[in-house]
């Protein structure tokens, strides 16, 4: 039986919706996710992005600015240098999350394979 709702949130609007749909796509892209994953550890520049994903520097500016638009990264210069961090902190929350639910899931289907 599925856990109640701990709290009732108000009704959303079918433009809300829209604007939710639209900033979990932003998070549907994998090359995102690790962008987001690296920054979890701190700034990082776009070179430093490039390392930590594994991504080419094309792709990284590329996925950095639909993260800026969607309001979760944040950059500002630094002499010529672009520094982007976590603009939205609840992001980490929200993929933990996830993560953890994951875990739990690949976990209790391993159990049931195994007849545990």
């Amino acid at each position: 039986m599925p856990a109640a709702r701990k709290k009732s949130l108000p009704p959303v609007t079918d433009e809300a919706l829209s604007l939710i749909a639209s900033w979990f796509r932003t998070l549907s892209e994998p090359s995102r996710l690790k962008i987001l994953r690296a920054l979890e550890e701190g700034e990082k520049n776009i070179s430093e992005i490039v390392e930590a994903t594994g991504l080419t520097q094309a792709n990284v500016s590329r996925h950095v600015q639909s993260l800026v638009d969607a309001g979760m990264v944040g950059r500002r210069k630094e002499g010529l240098t672009v520094i982007c961090f976590i603009d939205d902190p609840s992001i980490t929350d929200l993929c933990d999350n996830v993560c953890s639910n994951l875990l739990k899931r690949l976990s209790n289907q391993v159990k049931k394979l195994s007849g545990s």
